[in-house]
């Protein structure tokens, strides 16, 4: 079949057609119900490849969205899911078999599995509208009018492939990703009145960023550190530290304007890079494209990093769905490493309404699915001793992030609830539920193991999960 050419125009009004359609099949997640439905299920990284770049073994991430066979609970729904490589038959023989109440042979026939069969560095996404007969294969494999979409994060990519297969995209428009920008996060928070670190607008070079850190410098002229970050950063890695001690002669009341300025732009290349093996070459070279902001490091000897994660529905109804504490690494504790949940009970309804606060801001700008939202939490007691927590936000990922696949193999294994009233989960017995998840774990040992050497393993260390005692 000959692919359909689109104007842009065209191709953004028939992506809001399908989209509008999204409010009559929506379920809410905890609802298995008997509807009839198959969900395309795209895995792509679609963010910018030199900076995913840094992110080691990121080809991997594809399995992340795994948990979403949690839906072939509901024994009419079939998950048509696509990878840039093969899956192991293992890994998936290992997911339906945790399928609570339902045979493995009839979830497998309701799985359908697709391949780009490329694994360079490419978008999945991408790989997949560079091969016309893939889409016609996918395309003929689906229910007419009984289909969705979901990824793992909404670009221009995404929302091309759903106008060409006529499905429509369980998530964020990718006209609204400014809202997940560090620039556009700020903007959000200044506009819901939620707490954040001082710091500049977006700038698009290295001299307008240096004037931008003396004003902040100025402002706070107590100030130890700034962070200066690559507007579309992930995980992290387009983070740097400036430490401004090293340059204190030149700190608000000891130097004019101009040598603050002078002196902040030449130690832009003694900056501390999150990502391992950046350069100053290489980051200053992004900022033309990306832009990049200037915020203040929050100092602390008690610091904590937690989370909140929210869903909008297609009706525009705000949903909490977690709070973690993250765990964080790299030179200054900004590489996103893993996370606890449920979040300190000390912050952890806070988190919530801070969050609820923010996804409302976002659905009356019309977004859509999921978002995160990062603060910092640093402990101050008052007079009495009894601490206290000034929490900051920091930004808002329009995406699936790296605490969504540990909550949702988590609703997996137990099928259970998490409960606003107290900030956590529950399984179906009522017990509640705790965990500590890694992201991106990386041991040499690891090196040389296959699918089938990883079971070995789980088998003989007793570490699959039992259903029966959770």
């Amino acid at each position: 079949m000959e692919a359909i050419n689109f104007s842009s125009m065209e191709l953004n009004a028939q992506f809001r057609l399908l989209q509008s359609q999204l409010r009559e099949v929506w379920q809410a997640i905890d609802v298995l119900d008997n509807s009839d439905y198959d969900i395309l299920v795209i895995p792509s990284l679609s963010l910018d490849q030199r900076e995913l770049q840094k992110i080691e073994g990121f080809l991997h991430y594809e399995e992340r969205l795994l948990f979403s066979l949690i839906r072939m609970q509901n024994p009419r729904t079939r998950v048509i899911y696509v990878t840039s490589q093969p899956l192991s038959q293992i890994a998936i023989d290992y997911y339906l078999q945790l399928l609570p109440r339902i045979p493995f042979s009839h979830a497998r026939d309701r799985l359908l599995l697709f391949s780009t069969y490329d694994a360079s560095a490419t978008a999945l996404t991408q790989k997949i509208l560079n091969r016309p007969r893939l889409i016609e294969r996918i395309r003929t494999s689906l229910r007419t009018n009984k289909t969705y979409m979901i990824c793992y994060n909404s670009t221009p990519l995404e929302r091309e492939l759903s106008v060409r297969l006529d499905v429509p995209l369980l998530a964020l428009d990718p006209d609204l990703l400014y809202w997940g920008t560090k620039s556009g996060s700020r903007q959000i928070f200044a506009e819901c009145g939620v707490p954040y670190p001082d710091g500049s607008e977006l700038h698009k070079n290295t001299q307008d960023l240096a004037a931008a850190a003396a004003q902040l410098w100025e402002r706070q002229p107590t100030l130890q550190r700034m962070v200066v970050k690559l507007n579309e950063g992930f995980s992290g890695e387009g983070n740097a530290l400036l430490d401004l001690r090293l340059i204190q002669d030149k700190a608000p009341g000891s130097a004019s304007h101009n040598e603050r300025v002078a002196a902040i732009h030449k130690s832009f290349a003694d900056l501390t890079f999150e990502a391992k093996g950046e350069t100053w070459d290489n980051f200053s070279g992004r900022i033309p494209e990306l832009g990049a902001i200037v915020e203040a490091f929050i100092e602390g000897d008690i610091k904590r990093s937690p989370s909140v994660q929210g869903r909008i529905t297609p009706t525009g109804e705000v949903e909490i769905l977690s709070t973690h504490d993250q765990i964080l690494g790299g030179p200054s504790g900004q590489i996103y490493l893993g996370c606890r949940f449920p979040a300190d009970e000390s912050y952890r309804l806070t988190l919530q309404q801070l969050g609820l606060k923010i996804g409302q801001n976002l659905a009356e700008k019309g977004a859509l699915e999921r978002f995160g939202v990062d603060f910092i939490a640093v402990r101050q007691d008052d007079i009495a001793g009894v601490p206290q927590w000034d929490i900051q936000a920091i930004e808002i990922n329009l995406r699936k992030g790296g605490t969504t696949h540990p909550l949702m193999t988590l609703k997996f294994l137990t099928n259970g609830r998490y409960d606003l009233s107290t900030g956590l989960f529950y399984s179906q017995h009522g017990c509640a539920k705790y965990y500590i998840a890694t992201d991106n774990l990386q041991k040499d040992r690891y090196k040389g193991l296959l699918p089938t050497d990883l079971m070995d393993i789980i088998a003989e260390q007793r570490l699959h999960f039992d259903t029966s005692t959770e």
